[in-house]
């Protein structure tokens, strides 16, 4: 809609002026915090496009109709504006919170529907439906359908405990007081009664309750300061501003005579971006209504999860509400990951599928061939016609009867194990970091067996490796180097072959030239505590260490800044206060990787005082020491240091003016506003002068040398990747064992295009070729990582992948994903995992199958994005070595064992089939089918995938090698899994045949020479299962616990006794007619039954007692390590 035109003067025009500045500083100060990626691609762009998508998918599907609008038009306090224009209102949501799953109505079915996606379950289901509807069903249907329901509520159960949590906090959120501005009274109402337009209060320490445009706060200067800790955990306080024209209006009557409307775009996840103008109308008696329009920024967004902090109050326009605000939209975005043990699990659950339907379509055969050639007699009943429904009939009632192959309670006992086994990754002592007071974390306990098959590990630098505590170390000023001592700047001079410092008396005015730039050209906010009182020391808070490391050290060096008043820029010189005009702020971004300040001093000089890498500045210098400058940035990268390099230059006022003209109608334009700003900052930072370079320490973080080592033993490639320079990046890798001296290095870099990327990776190839036995290191920049990707792909990684390190520096976000996909994409299919601190992460901690963040000084998203996260690197050698290996063998052995229990279970059901005639009589009771997958096989093997411990944690952390035995899934191998099942069929052979040759026709079990029936035979052959199937897990346990051996003796005597307690009474409820009555107790009283239950144990479990002996044997010899007994 249109609103006439702006109106371009005004009385107040200086004050708006110093209003703008002040709000282009802020911006700054955002721009620059969230910005730090070396390249011109937009940060996290693939996944920002992926987030877009499903918020778009959310937000458009109550619109499938017509399009939506791409911008929206709100009225601030939902008052129409004064035009003579037609107004159509949009309609937005309400404030109300939903990040529940379920609700009351839909929880049943949803959940059922979600359950039966999974195989098993559906499976089940079929069988269940199939017994039911059979016309002689050879077993109960509630020998499937009572596991089932058993699984499926258990597993509902938890889900909707969790989810019932999520609609408590929910209510918290939505049922929390707010205050809004209406009909000129402020009014107090709930968070979820907020509608867009709303002019919404908050005073200090509380919580945006949306997203609001701020319109005036208690500072007069309409700034507000505010903690974003809840969105990206970075406790730093940030400025926020509004717009001029509103500054002045504190309180409820001035806001009550505000009209004004707000244009902006439609909500996106992008939480540091927002583009919209605010129009501010008067109305003149006798005149057409003017307005003023402003354009707004992410400088005048307040975000729902931030927190206003040092400010009386604030008044805001709700913009964004409810699940549309970005906070919302940001958490609707969830990684779909699958470890390699589910993968294997559904592939052995289609393997037994096929079995099944071999045997079941193989007996069905076979019933049908024999019941036309046998002679029946004559008290037989006729046999049936061969057709399609006979044969069909009899099909699935061998399917019912041999279905117990597939074990139901697998997914609900797997799922319970990871549940309560992340307990123990949380509680470990050993991973808890007493500095910080934060434990380690799981955010997804399904991933928790792949920490023991990682194969490549790609970490982040700075903050991860390394403290991310920047120190001030060296400088160049004029071609001359400089470190601190003892806080005075000491001029390095040769003397021999050592450097010996000289302690400068005075400051050079080159030199109070450099430190002038260091201490005004930031975006540093300073935080004074007014209890201190006046004369207490200033607190920087920074938007980055290096700036904050700078700070302090020209504080200590004797030159302090003060902070902003107003439009100035104070800084103090011993006892002397000097005010700094500011005249603009040039913001960071990506394409020019550095910030520049206009300012205009006290004899009414105006300067341009630029801060940035090395790569932009020098390239528009046009004086100074340059060469000399680049010299000492590549000696100082050699050491591992951090560099940014200063220039400066005079700005005449006919230049500041032109400038001026060409920032405004930039940072006004509602369309290309940032590639239009970014062009006249090319324009205005050119022609300076080389001042020199800064060189700070970041250390590297305690354990990093041990760990990388310790991993690389394990088997564990490792990569570096890093946004940082070539030279640094090396040297940090050579100092944390990264790079080892024996290794050639091979580098990729400064590749002009891809052919000429091409023709080098084939020489790097050749060369290796020429020497396969040498280790190889790797070094590769993003430029060339860009040609060799759009053309080279397959050829980078078979020269890469044979490599024993590899660094790759200049990285951007999108290529550090890049990298991990080019490796978990190889035709070998290696698990990957990716480990860092910082927003600029987040793309490859999500694109690999393990992603770890570390609490860092760069906020929280990485750890709010990652699987797992801790706050140190080094604890990264226990979850993997530890942890990872406890977690994948527990997994393993319990996969492997359900299918071994049930295959040993159900198979003399088969051998049943041809001692029966194939008439699909049952071996085993409806009851004894029910129970034997729920309660007597179940709370062993649950027990063994929290607390079994194969090797003792002293043994895995200083045998990194044992890590090697379990990668590449290999128990759960194709090797691994026919012995299991083959041994499962071993049993099965023995445990039916072992029986039947006690019960041989005629064969007296009794002293009474009385016989026993088929239910004997088959209570016999159930017991001997349950016994040697738990003594199974015996074999297979090493650390054995109080509650190890409660759960075994447990599970056996319960069995025992509900057995007899379920055939000493004919039970009204029995799933069959009362068969059992009195059956084992008939069983139980014959020493012959007792006899061939321990000879059955002995001879299915000689196998695997000697398999054990072996592999203990050939362990000992191949490796000496602690076993736990």
């Amino acid at each position: 809609m249109g609103f006439g035109t702006m109106e371009d003067k005004s009385n107040n025009d200086e004050e708006v002026k110093q209003d703008l500045e002040r709000a282009a500083s802020i911006r700054s100060r955002i721009l620059e915090e969230h910005q730090e990626v070396p390249y011109a691609e937009e940060p996290h762009s693939h996944i920002l496009t992926s987030l877009e998508s499903i918020a778009r998918t959310n937000l458009l599907k109550n619109f499938r109709k017509k399009p939506p609008p791409k911008t929206r038009t709100l009225f601030v306090s939902n008052v129409n504006p004064p035009v003579d224009e037609v107004i159509i209102l949009q309609k937005h949501p309400d404030n109300k919170i939903v990040s529940s799953k379920y609700t009351i109505w839909n929880f049943i079915p949803k959940n059922l529907f979600e359950q039966f996606r999974r195989i098993a379950n559906f499976y089940f289901l079929c069988i269940g439906i199939v017994q039911l509807f059979l016309d002689d069903t050879p077993v109960s249907p509630a020998t499937s359908i009572l596991p089932l329901i058993f699984v499926v509520s258990v597993t509902a159960v938890k889900q909707g405990y969790e989810d019932y949590l999520r609609h408590k906090a929910d209510n918290d959120v939505n049922s929390r007081p707010a205050f809004v501005v209406r009909g000129g009274k402020l009014l107090e109402v709930r968070s979820q009664d907020i509608t867009v337009g709303d002019i919404v209060y908050v005073v200090n320490n509380e919580g945006f309750p949306c997203d609001l445009i701020m319109l005036s706060s208690s500072d007069e200067d309409g700034q507000c300061y505010v903690t974003t800790a809840n969105l990206d955990g970075e406790t730093n306080l940030k400025i926020h501003c509004c717009v001029p024209d509103t500054k002045h209006m504190q309180g409820i009557e001035s806001l009550a005579t505000l009209q004004a409307s707000i244009e902006c775009e439609e909500p996106t996840v992008d939480l540091y971006r927002f583009i919209g103008r605010q129009n501010i109308y008067h109305v003149h008696p006798g005149e057409n209504a003017t307005f003023k329009q402003r354009s707004l920024g992410p400088e005048h967004l307040l975000l729902r999860g931030a927190r206003l902090k040092n400010t009386d109050f604030i008044y805001g326009c709700a913009v964004y509400t409810g699940q549309q605000t970005k906070m919302a939209l940001n958490s609707k975005f969830t990684s779909a990951k699958f470890s390699t043990v589910e993968k294997s699990m559904n592939t052995f659950l289609i393997v037994f599928l096929v079995i099944l339907a071999i045997e079941t379509t193989f007996l069905t055969t076979i019933k049908n061939l024999y019941e036309r050639a046998e002679m029946w007699h004559w008290y037989f009943p006729p046999s049936k016609n061969i057709n399609f429904r006979n044969v069909l009939q009899d099909l699935l009632s061998f399917l019912v009867l041999l279905n117990y192959v597939i074990p139901i309670s697998l997914y609900v006992t797997l799922e319970m194990q990871k549940f309560f086994g992340s307990m123990f990754f949380a509680w470990d002592p050993e991973m808890y970091d007493v500095t910080t007071d934060i434990p380690a974390k799981v955010n997804t306990s399904d991933l928790n067996e792949e920490l023991g098959q990682v194969e490549y590990l790609f970490t982040d630098k700075t903050g991860t490796l390394t403290e991310n505590d920047m120190v001030f170390r060296q400088c160049s000023i004029n071609g001359d180097k400089y470190e601190e001592v003892n806080a005075m700047l000491c001029q390095r001079v040769s003397s021999g072959k050592e450097a010996q410092p000289v302690t400068v008396a005075q400051y050079t005015r080159e030199m109070i030239s450099f430190i002038e730039v260091l201490v005004l050209c930031h975006t540093i906010h300073v935080h004074k505590d007014a209890r201190a009182g006046a004369n207490s020391e200033p607190e920087y808070q920074a938007s980055s260490p290096d700036e904050k490391a700078l700070a302090d050290a020209c504080k200590r060096l004797g030159i302090t800044y003060l902070g902003d008043k107003g439009d100035s820029r104070q800084i103090q010189i011993k006892d002397r206060i000097i005010n700094y005009e500011i005249l603009q702020i040039l913001e960071f971004d990506t394409k020019r990787k550095c910030m520049s300040v206009i300012l205009r001093n006290k004899q009414g000089d105006i300067q341009l005082l630029c801060k940035g890498a090395d790569s932009h500045v020098l390239a528009h210098v046009v004086s100074g020491e340059k060469e000399k400058t680049l010299q000492h940035v590549s000696e100082f990268a050699l050491v591992g240091l951090r560099t940014l390099v200063l220039a400066s230059k005079t700005i005449s006022e006919s230049q500041y003016g032109e400038y001026e003209k060409l920032l405004q109608e930039a940072r006004t334009a509602l369309e290309n506003r940032e590639d239009k700003v970014a062009d006249v900052f090319g324009v205005i930072e050119t022609d300076m002068h080389v001042l020199g370079a800064t060189a700070v320490e970041d250390r590297l973080q305690d354990g990093v040398q041990d760990t990388i080592e310790s991993l690389r033993t394990a088997g564990i490639k490792i990569w570096v990747l890093t946004g940082d320079k070539q030279e640094t990046a090396v040297n940090i890798s050579h100092s944390c064992g990264h790079f080892k001296r024996d290794m050639t290095e091979l580098c990729l870099v400064q590749q002009k295009n891809a052919s000429q990327c091409g023709r080098t990776i084939r020489s790097l190839k050749a060369s290796m070729n020429a020497n396969p036995d040498q280790q190889y290191a790797f070094v590769m920049d993003g430029m060339s990582l860009k040609y060799a990707l759009s053309q080279h792909s397959s050829q980078l990684y078979s020269l890469i992948i044979l490599c024993t390190a590899v660094l790759c520096c200049r990285m951007s976000p999108i290529q550090k994903a890049l990298v991990v996909k080019l490796v978990k994409s190889g035709p070998d299919h290696p698990v990957t995992a990716a480990i860092g601190d910082g927003a600029n992460d987040v793309s490859m901690i999500q694109e690999a199958e393990v992603g770890i963040g570390i609490y860092g000084k760069e906020g929280r998203q990485a750890v709010r994005c990652s699987d797992f996260a801790f706050s140190r690197f080094r604890y990264l050698k226990r979850a993997l070595l530890v942890h990872g290996h406890y977690y994948y063998y527990r997994v393993s052995t319990l996969v492997q064992y359900f299918f071994y229990k049930n295959v040993a279970f159900i198979t003399p059901q088969l051998y049943f089939a041809f001692w029966s005639r194939y008439s699909g009589q049952s071996f085993y009771e409806s009851m004894l089918l029910a129970f034997y997958n729920i309660f007597y096989t179940s709370l062993p093997i649950f027990i063994y995938g929290l607390f079994e411990k194969h090797y003792t944690i002293e043994t895995l952390s200083s045998n990194p090698m044992l890590y090697r035995d379990i990668s590449r899934n290999a128990r759960l191998s194709a090797v691994q899994f026919i012995k299991w099942n083959l041994l499962g069929y071993w049993h099965s052979l023995v445990f039916f045949f072992g029986t039947y040759f006690i019960f041989l026709p005629n064969s007296a079990v009794h002293s009474s020479m009385e016989t026993m029936d088929l239910f004997a035979m088959g209570a016999l052959c159930y017991t001997t299962i349950i016994i040697v199937v738990n003594l199974k897990l015996c074999l297979e346990t090493r650390y054995w616990t109080w509650i190890t051996h409660f759960s075994l003796w447990a599970t056996l005597l319960g069995f025992f006794g509900f057995v007899l307690l379920y055939c000493a009474f004919p039970i009204p409820f029995s799933l069959d007619t009362n068969y059992m009555y009195w059956v084992f107790m008939k069983v139980f009283s014959s020493p012959v039954s007792w006899l061939g239950i321990l000879l059955m144990t002995v001879v299915a479990l000689l196998p695997d007692i000697v398999i054990q002996l072996c592999s203990y044997t050939w362990s000992q010899k191949h490796r000496d390590v602690q076993v736990v007994s």
